[in-house]
């Protein structure tokens, strides 16, 4: 099956689902020398595991991350890094009732219709629990990242109708992990907590938006014509499971605006790079950065497992209710908010990678 790497230079490989014996990924083109703390990549992890409050899935989960190559005595070799997460708590059993009946809203359908036959334990490879590899290799990216000054946050700026129309260049993104639906600021969080749990109590599930930011990122990142900076983050987002839609800079609201107003002004040189006076570029320019905060919005649907009945048809076309059963997320964004940044981190190291592949601060050993 294709479509299971990513990256060009940085590149990475998933393999796993959802109810196997466990799940992981393969790194290729990590540069060597690279100081590694695998506490770091746990610190990733454990933000997306489930289990860690009552907004989202009870699965129990503590993704143990396992480094079975590519790292040495605290650094990358240069070979390939691979990392293994064992799944320590499936329950295939919950999904018996589903072998032979298509979930509405769920890829059981389309993926029998591609392959011929699926995994209904829980969809298999075409679960979210798959993008815990994705975030172990984000989280090597993100060290990558760091030694050049860029940084990569994310936080849930949108459950269902309930929306923080604070821009983030006025939030303290700080803030953002003390409360478990990831929102930095404290009054709006509450009440999207309050929203999710009244929602899942009625077995019902939301969507909601996550905002991105990238600060510190050099000018010149990003190929020209089909792998634009800003195309290779849409497709990296869209990517991940039960995300709708993307959007950077202005956005669809750019569509409304005159060019007079959206046109960004050059002025004067900061630190030997030019800024702007506004950023509805959202720091990328004919998809190359320009040195300016990149910022960008992942919408994401809602949960199609809900805890109500739902009328569907079997393989065979007959009719069928799906009965709502398992452990699923009544809204997927607080958890997803790890999964945006890893991806934004794959693309930006792979693109850093491509800009600046034989300069001397990636010749990372002392030695």
């Amino acid at each position: 099956m294709a479509g299971n790497s990513f990256g060009t230079l940085f590149r990475i490989t998933t393999f796993g689902e959802s109810h196997g014996p466990a799940i992981g990924c393969v790194i290729d083109g990590c540069p060597a020398g690279l100081e590694v703390d695998p506490h770091l990549i746990q610190q990733e992890l454990d933000r997306r595991r489930p289990g860690q409050s009552s907004l989202v899935t009870q699965r129990k989960e503590s993704d143990t991350v396992q480094v079975l190559s590519g790292i040495f005595e605290g650094k990358t070799t240069g070979t390939p890094i691979a990392l293994l997460i064992p799944n320590e708590d499936q329950r295939p059993k919950d999904y018996n009732h589903l072998k032979t009946a298509y979930r509405p809203s769920h890829a059981d359908y389309t993926w029998q219709a591609k392959f011929g036959h699926r995994d209904h334990r829980g969809g298999g490879r075409s679960s979210a629990r798959e993008t815990a590899a994705r975030v172990a290799a984000g989280a090597i990216a993100k060290i990558l990242l760091r030694k050049a000054g860029i940084q990569v946050q994310a936080y849930v700026s949108q459950v269902g109708a309930l929306a923080l129309e604070t821009p983030y260049t006025e939030l303290d993104l700080s803030q953002t992990e003390n409360t478990p639906v990831r929102c930095p600021d404290p009054e709006t969080a509450q009440q999207m907590i309050r929203l999710i749990e009244t929602t899942r109590k009625a077995g019902n599930t939301l969507g909601g938006v996550i905002t991105a930011v990238v600060t510190g990122c050099p000018p010149g990142l990003g190929e020209p014509v089909f792998d634009k900076l800003h195309a290779d983050l849409g497709k990296a987002m869209l990517s991940i499971n039960a995300v709708k839609g993307f959007e950077y800079g202005s956005g669809f609201a750019g569509a409304g605006m005159h060019g007079s107003e959206h046109n960004d002004r050059f002025t004067e040189a900061t630190a030997g790079r030019l800024r702007t006076s506004t950023n509805f570029s959202g720091g990328i320019q004919g998809g190359i950065s320009n040195g300016m905060d990149i910022y960008f919005r992942v919408a994401f649907k809602p949960v199609a497992t809900i805890m109500q009945d739902q009328a569907s048809v079997d393989e065979a076309g007959n009719p069928v209710t799906i009965k709502g059963k398992g452990r699923h997320d009544p809204c997927v964004v607080p958890r997803a908010v790890p999964i945006v940044e890893a991806m934004a981190a794959l693309v930006l190291a792979d693109h850093l990678l491509r800009q600046h592949v034989n300069d001397e601060w990636l010749m990372m050993n002392d030695e």
